[in-house]
């Protein structure tokens, strides 16, 4: 071990059917530093985290803790949290149906006589959340706070463990700004207290903003670690991705743009559309061939407004028109009749099904729509898989691998993929690139922008403003359920964006 190192991974190797996952790859993190772990999905992070964790094993290579005088080898998140090893994940592990407080010291609850001692749990949960900023009350159960929140009671969590290293997953990809700028007082706070932190992320700024140093991964391998310092952005990027990589904003073209739309291109009308208590009434166009997308904070109704236009929520007011027709969608199978597709933004939940293959997962919604006198054959499905694996260069051992053993943003291409076979008139993208790497990310707006050029219209939500302004033609702003603008053109900037969301037109 070196003098200042708190942990040491080497000559890692670990492998699943058709895929090496890690091949001689060592990571070093250092007491009190922030070290970001960073490549492209399928890169290999969550392999070497779960590694670490105990979650998967390895083949060869040793891991060594700080006064560890021998290699360790943690068959369980458990045993590494005995080795002061604390992990927090990007999809919340709380348990929904148990207190703030019961969830913040599950498995060692404050005992007297014998009995678990709730008053002194509660107390004690309460003063730990004061003490890092988190506004909760601790007798409530957990699944009455919003996934913000959640994500912040989990870190708590394993903070109280007393951990040596702190790995956090994603942990930012559900927080606003705000919430944002806690965790990053708080990890500085735990780096000036000598805790190591594993920080795995998306998002290249927050990396530059709080990291120390950055490790590179890409096909399982090291490409190398660096000071966050001497690491330019454009050369992380070509590390991440291995290739020269052409300005984001180039992706979007000039040609074109909104306001050269006829009235017969009109895809989507909203008209007064809302539902009391989920989303105040609205008018919306969009047209054939146009990228709209939706920005607003955390909870201003983003969503909520796609579900809406999808029949994935009932109304109660307003009318919708698609391509002329009025449409009462009472279940989303008659919105997917009129040429509707809707990738929602909770893809563990409410986009992939776990167990089935990729070829199970990428027909599902085709077969649905034709119906159950319609089978398709086994040969069509299989066409159709081999058609998207290739449109979409989805990383998968073959068409018959389970889709949980994806990474994140391979099972978000097949999604899109599974949307694409029906061949929508109109599209909903809501977050699809949240949690994945930059290189997918460039290609699926890249797709995007494709598909509108070829008549396709298309709604686009990002947490990320300058990639809905790379993708987006026209903006709609959000705000406490409200729609308080429209912005295109030159009109359609950052600060115009913000002044919008903060209150003014």
């Amino acid at each position: 071990m070196e003098k200042d190192s708190v942990l040491e991974m080497r000559h890692i190797y670990k492998t699943f059917p058709g895929v090496k996952a890690l091949q001689d790859v060592d990571f070093t993190l250092a007491k009190g530093e922030i070290h970001a772990l960073m490549g492209e999905n399928g890169a290999g992070k969550s392999t070497l985290i779960k590694v670490l964790t105990g979650v998967e094993e390895f083949e060869t290579g040793e891991i060594m803790m700080e006064d560890s005088t021998h290699p360790i080898i943690n068959r369980s998140p458990q045993e590494a949290q005995k080795h002061g090893i604390s992990t927090v994940y990007q999809e919340i592990n709380l348990c929904p149906n148990l207190t703030v407080a019961e969830n913040l010291f599950i498995g060692r609850e404050p005992r007297r006589f014998g009995m678990i001692d709730w008053k002194a749990m509660n107390k004690r949960a309460g003063e730990l959340l004061a003490d890092l900023d988190i506004f909760a009350d601790v007798t409530k159960t957990i699944d009455q706070y919003s996934i913000a929140v959640q994500q912040m009671i989990a870190i708590a969590r394993a903070v109280d463990m007393s951990a040596k290293v702190l790995i956090l997953d994603e942990p930012t990809s559900s927080l606003d700004d705000s919430e944002v700028e806690k965790l990053f007082r708080l990890m500085r706070r735990l780096k000036s207290e000598g805790v190591g932190i594993i920080f795995v992320t998306h998002f290249l700024e927050q990396v530059y903003e709080v990291c120390d140093k950055i490790t590179v991964l890409r096909n399982g391998r090291l490409i190398g670690s660096y000071t966050t310092a001497e690491l330019p952005r454009v050369q992380l990027v070509a590390k991440m991705m291995g290739k020269d990589f052409d300005d984001l904003a180039a992706i979007k073209q000039t040609d074109g743009g909104t306001g050269s739309y006829r009235d017969e291109d009109i895809v989507i009308k909203a008209v007064g559309l809302g539902r009391k208590g989920y989303i105040k009434p609205f008018d919306l166009v969009i047209h054939k061939g146009e990228v709209v997308g939706f920005t607003g904070l955390l909870g201003s109704g983003r969503s909520e407004t796609v579900r809406v236009l999808y029949g994935a929520e009932r109304t109660d007011e307003g009318e919708l028109f698609v391509k002329g027709k009025k449409l009462a969608a009472k279940h989303p199978i008659h919105s997917m009749y009129e040429g509707m597709a809707y990738l929602p933004e909770d893809r563990k939940n409410e986009g992939i099904i776990a167990d089935l293959s990729v070829r199970e997962n990428l027909i599902i919604a085709l077969q649905a729509k034709r119906g159950l006198f319609h089978l398709l054959s086994r040969k069509q499905q299989e066409e159709f898989t081999d058609k998207y694996i290739d449109m979409l260069q989805i990383k998968t051992a073959n068409r018959e691998t389970p889709i949980k053993s994806l990474s994140g943003g391979n099972q978000q291409k097949v999604i899109i993929g599974r949307w694409l076979l029906t061949n929508p008139d109109f599209l909903i993208l809501d977050e699809p690139t949240r949690g994945i790497d930059v290189g997918t990310k460039t290609e699926i707006q890249k797709l995007v922008i494709r598909l509108a050029k070829e008549g396709m219209a298309v709604v686009f939500i990002s947490s990320e403003i300058e990639e809905m302004l790379r993708t987006c033609e026209r903006m709609v702003v959000m705000r406490d359920g409200s729609k308080v603008g429209e912005l295109s053109g030159e009109e359609m900037n950052q600060s115009a964006i913000m002044s919008t969301i903060a209150g003014g037109q």
